[in-house]
């Protein structure tokens, strides 16, 4: 029996680490699988010591993150390399000598030196999960398992470019409401700051009370104008206030429970999730990843807590002997016609084709809405701005009509 050290992930994003007693390396992992552990890095104690010793000399260099298109290039270029029959090593020297960006090139010659040094590609990227991600991680770790990587790699390079289109409809969906209101901001601080003071004294000549809506207005602007450093405070403490809501725990899972209720906005978010998720489901099932595995893989991608939440109850469902299409039923969170297909594909025999038809079902679903969305936001945006000018101008104009009336 030999003492192994390894990392895995629980309950879907939590890293956790241990030492086990095993007689091989597949044991371990079955051990490690059989406690609810996806296994991300499994080594033989004594082989960890000297790889630590030998990492000591060498020191392993700390590589700067990767956009998701930095990504795709990376294994775009591996993909098509080893399926001409490059081995990795090389298909490695090649992009540390001849990739565009040094980023690229950095990864590429650290990932190869590592591997040269006798660790397995899967392993090297396992030490970089800020960089990679568990998804991808665990991916190229099956495909190697498999004897498959170059086809893994292209099924993980199809999953990168459709989470990329993906993330692409969404920012530009709400880039438009964004940009209209950050205008709008920029527009009534102008005419609070300038604008509004520079009628006062005209006003105040007339000798007739001000409008309540318009010494609002007025004193707002002085108020601005005389202690301005409340406006980039005031920004900064909002950025902080959303940077709080995305990290602190509590806070997001209120709040994305609070979104989910919003109408139109739910059903971007629930699809957008989804279609993430059944992207990685269908590639790491077709990779030959086990289900429960697939499914703690495809459920890392969920960026809502309550989604996130359900689904890996419906995981506890499955391992316990459930199939899958009654487990995500019982929590009530998926669309029907996702369940249909689930449960068509698990009665059939075809679950692996039925998942690709998931995904396809979501991506024209997701279109649809951001469809529906963009239509919407454009006459909302404009009641919103004739709104905001409407009431300036009031506010502006009022006491002009009242002089005019009293003369």
């Amino acid at each position: 029996m030999a003492i192994f050290n390894y990392t895995a992930i629980k309950n879907g994003s939590e890293q956790v680490k241990g030492k086990l007693s095993a007689a091989t390396i597949k044991e371990a992992r079955a051990q490690i699988r059989e406690n609810g552990l996806i296994p991300v890095q499994i080594t033989e104690e004594n082989l960890a010591k000297s790889v630590k010793e030998g990492n000591e000399k060498s020191k392993i260099q700390k590589l700067s993150p990767l956009s998701l298109g930095e990504k795709i290039d990376l294994t775009s270029s591996l993909q098509i390399l080893i399926q001409a029959g490059i081995p990795t090593v090389e298909a490695l020297m090649f992009l540390e000598n001849d990739a565009a960006k040094a980023k690229l090139r950095n990864t590429a010659q650290e990932v190869r030196r590592q591997i040269i040094a006798g660790s397995t590609l899967a392993d090297t990227l396992a030490k970089y999960p800020d960089i990679f991600g568990y998804v991808y991680i665990g991916l190229v770790k099956a495909g190697e398992e498999s004897g498959e990587l170059e086809i893994t790699l292209e099924r993980l390079l199809d999953l990168l470019k459709k989470q990329s289109a993906i993330k692409g409809k969404v920012i530009g969906t709400l880039m438009y409401p964004i940009f209209v209101i950050i205008l709008a901001i920029v527009v009534s601080l102008v005419m609070l700051i300038f604008v509004f003071p520079a009628f006062r004294e005209m006003f105040e000549m007339q000798g007739a009370e001000l409008p309540f809506i318009t010494e609002i207005f007025m004193n707002s602007g002085e108020f601005l104008k005389m202690y301005w450093p409340v406006i980039p405070i005031t920004f900064i403490a909002f950025t902080a206030l959303c940077i709080t809501i995305k990290k602190w725990k509590p806070a997001k899972n209120v709040f994305d429970r609070v979104i989910l209720k919003v109408p139109l906005v739910s059903n971007l978010i629930m699809y957008s999730n989804f279609a993430n998720f059944m992207s990685v489901l269908q590639v790491s099932y077709d990779a030959g990843v086990p289900i429960v595995d697939s499914l703690y893989l495809s459920v890392i991608t969920l960026t809502n807590d309550k989604l996130q939440q359900k689904i890996g109850m419906a995981i506890d469902k499955v391992k316990q002997g459930q199939q899958l299409s009654v487990a995500l039923k019982s929590e009530s969170v998926m669309p029907k016609m996702l369940l249909f297909m689930v449960a068509t594909g698990e009665q059939s025999g075809k679950l692996g084709e039925m998942l690709k038809q998931a995904v396809s079902f979501l991506d024209k679903k997701l279109d649809a809405i951001i469809d529906t969305m963009t239509k919407l936001i454009e006459p909302i945006m404009l009641v919103v701005i004739g709104s905001i000018v409407l009431v300036m101008a009031l506010a502006l104009y009022l006491p002009l009509f009242q002089s005019y009336m009293q003369s």
